[in-house]
């Protein structure tokens, strides 16, 4: 009798102790974050042992600091904010790729008579954070011959379509080509989007994932990117399906704006989310030097891991 007691007991534990990791998003949840979202609800996670939490921020300046705080795992961010908090102390790297596309644009009315940087002279330019978005702002308008102060900038905070729908300004920089472009589309304007990547500044991976290496369970953040790499497949074999299964988690985001930036986000998740592109980092670092943002000199370890490799 002890012994059949003792089997019950053993069937009734667990196969695995799952491993908790907490993530926090950059922004409330949307398209950007499917791969997470599927992974979740596709039990990818689970298969890998992970018990995963999503937490928003109540300001999307807040990941980078959270996970240098120990609050929370994994926090996705953007790759030029990266750069900024490494040269700011923040012992935080990237270990994974979520969009691997740039998606900031400046964005401007299509009725504005803007097309380059260089027709942006004399005209209003908001921004919602201050920093890099001015920083990719400069450069662009160098890229066009003009100088820092041949436009008038203006803190628009997350007010972006708004501020162009009322021509409070001609042009946005911080705008997200998957997203304002749709809702301008909705609200009857058309929006052009002028890429940072064409006008002066490098390619670079939108939204990573940010660790602190000191901190992490190196095969625990493995096992993350395995599940996401599992669902981001599953996106792109049948978005449709993928389309359904997220809009379904939650009645907030069956919305006409996100079923419209779904089309333009699911192409730019990357496929292998553990790789890394050494060169983005590098470039990237020296771009923000040359641009006086930083001193440069962050080596490519503290940007930036595989934590895939041996």
């Amino acid at each position: 009798m002890k012994t059949l007691t003792l089997a019950l007991a053993v069937l009734a534990l667990p196969a695995h102790a799952e491993t908790r990791l907490t993530v926090m998003l950059d922004w409330f949840v949307n398209p950007d974050h499917a791969p997470i979202v599927l992974a979740q609800e596709l039990g990818y996670f689970a298969d890998a042992g992970l018990a995963v939490q999503t937490v928003a921020p109540s300001d999307p300046n807040d990941p980078p600091r959270m996970v240098a705080a120990g609050r929370v795992d994994l926090a996705v961010s953007y790759q030029p904010q990266l750069h900024l908090s490494r040269h700011q102390g923040l012992p935080v790297t990237r270990v994974g790729t979520l969009v691997e596309t740039p998606l900031t644009c400046l964005v401007v009315l299509a009725d504005s008579g803007i097309t380059t940087p260089a027709d942006l002279s004399g005209r209003k330019v908001g921004f919602a954070v201050a920093g890099v978005q001015e920083v990719m702002l400069d450069a662009m308008l160098a890229d066009g011959g003009l100088a820092p102060d041949d436009v008038e900038r203006i803190n628009i905070g997350w007010s972006i379509a708004p501020a162009l729908m009322s021509r409070q300004v001609d042009g946005v920089i911080g705008a997200f080509r998957n997203f304002e472009l749709n809702q301008l589309r909705l609200e009857g304007f058309e929006g052009r989007c002028l890429n940072p990547e064409d006008h002066g500044i490098p390619a670079y991976d939108e939204l990573i994932y940010l660790a602190d290496p000191a901190r992490m369970d190196r095969a625990a953040v493995a096992a993350f990117l395995e599940a996401t790499e599992r669902a981001t497949a599953f996106i792109k074999n049948d978005p449709d399906a993928a389309w359904r299964i997220f809009a379904e988690t939650a009645a907030e985001l069956r919305t006409p704006l996100n079923e419209a930036a779904w089309a333009d986000t699911w192409p730019r998740f990357a496929g292998r989310p553990a790789a890394l592109d050494a060169g983005r980092y590098l470039r990237f670092e020296a771009f923000l030097a040359d641009r006086g943002a930083t001193p440069g000199g962050q080596s490519l370890s503290d940007l930036a891991i595989d934590v895939t490799a041996p």
